[in-house]
């Protein structure tokens, strides 16, 4: 397997987005930012955000949907720079639409009504994935204070603003989210018990919810198992239906069979490996943020190409 560093410097990149022209959209959550790539590594900021840029993804508007999760309290522990709780100035989760030309930046999303019939803020949106319908499905994962943290959720909203469903309620941190390629399972993995997770999708937003002993009509995939300790980030769907799974601490990926009876962990440089996705003409290229170190890197010839994600 051959690593190229294509971008370093970066202050915690997240959510990769491979675009056309051979570039690649990053978040940089330490910064506040929506940055581009170019082919050649040089790096360009887009937009500044703010608060704490997580999870990113192309709507059918051809605009650039952003999960905010309010911002992080960070820590350098020698060459790595490390989230360790809820920013001092938090001011609120949202969802932000960035347009690309322009890098003007609006607030879709900062509020819902819940399961529970109750309105409730947005506390710290994680990642989102797109569908056929032109929604996107996102986690919350929450925020952490020095005694105390949110309970997460599963969401859908509508790319222009006008709904937003809370799916599943309470998840325990969860992270990454994708869909599987017939658009019939939504995935999320969980960060603190390292367990993939899956609901089965019905509609735009509706799901089929798994009586107890599921603790949010979730089913379980499956889990790595240890030691070594290991911790779920952001995650990507091949075009087979593998699920890959970003591992912390760890630090690699952990491939998972679509009826997770079978896993394959690679390593990767980092202990903090939180994001990836699929790039290049045939999807073939793996994207990889090595958030600790602060670089992307690319695996070309990955064995399985990547699933084509909905408007890119």
């Amino acid at each position: 397997m051959k690593i190229r560093e294509i971008a370093t410097g970066l202050q915690f990149p997240e959510g990769p987005v491979a675009l056309d022209d051979g570039s690649l959209l990053v978040v940089e959550i330490a910064r506040g930012t929506l940055t581009r790539i170019k082919p050649d590594g040089r790096t360009t900021v887009i937009s500044e955000l703010g608060g704490g840029p997580n999870g990113a993804a192309i709507g059918p508007d051809g605009h650039v949907y952003v999960c905010n999760n309010g911002g992080f309290r960070w820590h350098r522990n020698g060459d790595m720079l490390l989230p360790v709780g809820q920013a001092d100035d938090y001011a609120g989760g949202r969802i932000e639409r960035v347009d690309l030309s322009t890098g003007r930046f609006e607030r879709v999303y900062d509020g819902f009504e819940g399961l529970d019939g109750q309105a409730h803020t947005l506390r710290g949106p994680n990642d989102l994935v797109f569908d056929a319908h032109g929604g996107f499905w996102f986690t919350d994962l929450g925020k952490t204070r020095r005694r105390e943290t949110d309970r997460g959720g599963i969401y859908y909203g509508r790319a222009d603003g006008t709904a937003l469903v809370e799916v599943a309620h309470p998840v325990t941190t969860p992270n990454g989210i994708g869909l599987s390629p017939d658009g019939k399972t939504v995935y999320f993995a969980e960060t603190e018990g390292a367990r993939l997770w899956a609901l089965d999708v019905t509609g735009p937003g509706q799901v089929t919810r798994h009586p107890f002993p599921s603790p949010n009509g979730s089913r379980l995939v499956g889990q790595p198992g240890g030691p070594p300790l290991q911790r779920f980030d952001s995650l990507a769907v091949d075009s087979e239906g593998h699920v890959l799974v970003a591992t912390l601490m760890h630090g690699g990926i952990t491939r998972f069979s679509p009826d997770g009876q079978h896993r394959v962990f690679t390593p990767m440089p980092d202990a903090f490996t939180t994001n990836l996705c699929f790039g290049g003409p045939d999807l073939r290229t793996l994207y990889v943020t090595l958030s600790g170190k602060g670089s992307v890197i690319a695996i070309d010839e990955w064995p399985v190409p990547g699933l084509k994600l909905q408007n890119q």
